[in-house]
């Protein structure tokens, strides 16, 4: 294919996409989700980038004050439900917790976790409950982080010793690096 024709391809797919785009987003309007259904206000988003070109933990408070305590926004490309008021928060973490107690299904949980078998990725329910008691009863007990105290203590042991050899010979060294390596020792 010569150069020109190329582009001209080129030009014509990215054409086709911004009017796809463009069609998406003015039939099913800029407050609702993917499946039609009505989000709450909010702010317009740019494509692509969505709401991230202003800096969120700035402007949530102005947001707030103009679209009310719950509002939706898009970060990136991912539609976020905001809440910024305590008594809206209440309204989702205790009343209507069960229906936002589960994570959305998402390939790579797939992927990673054996089908979304880990307690991360599972959804809420019956399997959910009996792996978080499993790792209650056997991972995250009394008895059991006790027995591993001796490994901790050997593991930040050798870390006290590299760094009060660092200090001896004013060698500089990367505590945040140091640290990560110790807890990925524990946890091995």
């Amino acid at each position: 294919m010569p150069p020109t024709t190329l582009n001209l391809v080129l030009v014509l797919i990215g054409a086709l996409c911004s009017f796809v785009y463009i069609f998406r987003t003015v039939v099913s309007g800029p407050n609702r989700n993917k499946d039609g259904r009505k989000l709450p206000p909010g702010p317009r988003a740019l494509p692509i980038i969505g709401n991230l070109h202003k800096l969120p933990h700035q402007s949530l408070h102005h947001l707030a004050k103009r679209y009310g305590p719950i509002m939706s926004l898009r970060l990136g490309s991912i539609p976020t439900i905001v809440v910024s008021s305590p008594q809206a928060a209440e309204l989702f973490l205790k009343i209507h917790d069960l229906v936002f107690a589960s994570r959305p299904k998402t390939q790579a949980s797939e992927h990673l976790s054996y089908g979304a078998k880990g307690m991360a990725f599972t959804p809420y329910g019956s399997y959910w409950r009996t792996v978080r008691k499993w790792c209650t009863l056997h991972l995250l007990s009394a008895s059991k982080v006790e027995h591993f105290a001796p490994i901790r203590k050997k593991h930040l042991g050798s870390l006290v010793e590299l760094v009060k050899k660092a200090a001896a010979t004013a060698e500089s060294v990367d505590l945040s690096e140091m640290i990560g390596e110790l807890i990925e020792d524990i946890m091995c």
